[in-house]
């Protein structure tokens, strides 16, 4: 398994797409956190980073379906998959290396995030006068978030050959997933019945909570179960490909 997580990470800053991928999130995510007014960290009045984790699912929504859309697409369009398949390693082997592997690299690009962490404490008055817990827990929030939409990913490139089809779909269900219960459950017919329940299906509700630098083992449980469901949604599709 660590060999294939080595495969994965030289493979992606191997190629040209890997710094394109990380260095568009790094601009868009400036440009949102320190030019565009609406979301500035400059033009709030107090010291927090509400602002970037409310951002983040907005990005994460392109941004990992793009780290994930190779991962095992183009193991079954080069013909690699049949090799790795024929080696004495496990599918879940092969599944959970990859994985780690994307998920490592979203971790990566998130880490230049923490300037702005240092910026609002610089800027703070008095000069470090933010809720430090509070934004390690929205950032624990974040890396679980990243975990659940990589294991779609993930999920949809075990799906197809083609990398564009695969990074196309894991976009459509990371968005379904997470922003989609939550209009379904705004439906007239829903209000006021079960509309609760249906919110709590969808990945916004309980990210929303850790946002907040909020941990609780309700969310923790629902992103534990989500990431397991689609990684054996993985498996099974490699083991049915295998016979």
């Amino acid at each position: 398994m660590f060999s294939i997580f080595l495969k994965e990470i030289n493979a992606f800053f191997s190629s040209f797409i890997g710094y394109v991928v990380i260095g568009t999130f790094l601009v868009i995510m400036g440009l949102m956190m320190f030019i565009f007014p609406d979301y500035s960290i400059l033009n709030y009045k107090f010291a927090t980073l509400d602002q970037l984790f409310n951002v983040a699912p907005m990005i994460f929504v392109f941004l990992i379906p793009a780290v994930t859309m190779r991962s095992l697409a183009e193991e079954q369009q080069t013909g690699t998959m049949e090799l790795l398949v024929t080696r004495p390693i496990s599918s879940w082997q092969i599944v959970l290396g990859k994985y780690f592997a994307c998920l490592f690299l979203v971790a990566f690009a998130l880490l230049p995030t923490l300037l702005y962490y240092w910026t609002v404490h610089e800027l703070g008055s008095p000069k470090g006068n933010l809720d430090s817990g509070a934004i390690a827990g929205s950032y624990f929030g974040l890396l679980l978030l990243a975990a659940a939409f990589v294991s779609i990913g993930i999920f949809s490139s075990s799906l197809t050959k083609n990398q564009i089809v695969a990074f196309i779909l894991a976009t459509f269900l990371c968005f379904i997933f997470y922003w989609g219960f939550l209009f379904i459950s705004n439906i007239p017919s829903f209000v006021g019945r079960i509309d609760a329940i249906i919110q709590m299906i969808g990945i916004d509700y309980h990210y929303e909570s850790m946002s907040r630098g909020i941990i609780d083992t309700r969310d923790l449980l629902y992103f534990f179960s989500f990431i397991t469901f689609f990684i054996f949604l993985t498996l099974t599709s490699l083991e049915w490909k295998r016979i």
